[in-house]
């Protein structure tokens, strides 16, 4: 999942931006209001973690503006206090607010609780058919049986999961996977997912991941073709 952090405190952008890369997520961060609203633009991402107060644009008018063409998750982050903030980042479109000083377990969850909205899920956890998935642990098992798998091939299966019996194309698996930065490379997505489906399907009579040649690929455990 792809996170756009748009905070300007130097400390705490790096402490959020670390804690989430090492939780899998591919994170863009910038540090001014303007910059923020130019990517939550003309960039995919599933959720925004956006400061009320920022240069150039506030946290507040970025959110107004980006609900006028967008409605992309918005946790806004706020000061201890500044109720009438809460108040007015709330009603300009953000979905959660977090106060400052926060840890980043509570920052974390409330990230899955949008992520679980977005895609309407009750629970936390991804399945199909016996294949589970933990975001919150980052467990996968399949048949009980557990799986291991690098960051990279976490975030494709929980991007696949979460939208199951759907077709997704290599450049969707991009946007929601690496960062801006990323330098697009013309099999790196083949490579990863032919390594993912090994660990999840070699062994079971039924497979879950399916390449639609030509289109991208599918989460499921029917025949592609007849969805």
């Amino acid at each position: 999942m792809k996170i756009l952090l748009v905070e300007d405190e130097k400390r705490l952008a790096h402490f959020i931006k670390k804690g989430l890369v090492e939780e899998g997520f591919a994170v863009d961060q910038v540090s001014d209001g303007e910059e923020g609203l130019y990517l939550a633009k003309e960039e995919t991402y599933d959720v925004i973690v956006l400061d009320v107060m920022l240069p150039k644009l506030s946290g507040i008018e970025l959110c107004r503006k980006l609900r006028k063409i967008k409605d992309t998750p918005v946790l806004m982050l706020t000061a201890k206090g500044e109720v009438e903030s809460r108040i007015a980042g709330l009603n300009s479109g953000a979905d959660d607010y977090l106060i400052k000083p926060f840890i980043f377990a509570e920052l974390k969850a409330r990230i899955n609780a949008l992520l679980r909205r977005s895609y309407h899920q009750i629970s936390n956890n991804l399945t199909l058919l016996d294949l589970d998935v933990d975001p919150v642990k980052h467990m996968v098992t399949r048949a009980g049986k557990s799986i291991k798998l690098t960051p990279k091939e976490f975030a494709i299966l929980e991007f696949l999961l979460r939208r199951k019996y759907e077709v997704v194309t290599r450049t969707q698996i991009i946007e929601h996977v690496w960062d801006y930065s990323f330098e697009t490379l013309s099999n790196v997505v083949d490579v990863f997912v032919g390594t993912l489906r090994k660990k999840i399907d070699k062994g079971y009579k039924i497979p879950l991941i399916h390449t639609l040649h030509g289109i991208g690929y599918m989460a499921t455990d029917k025949n592609p073709h007849s969805l």
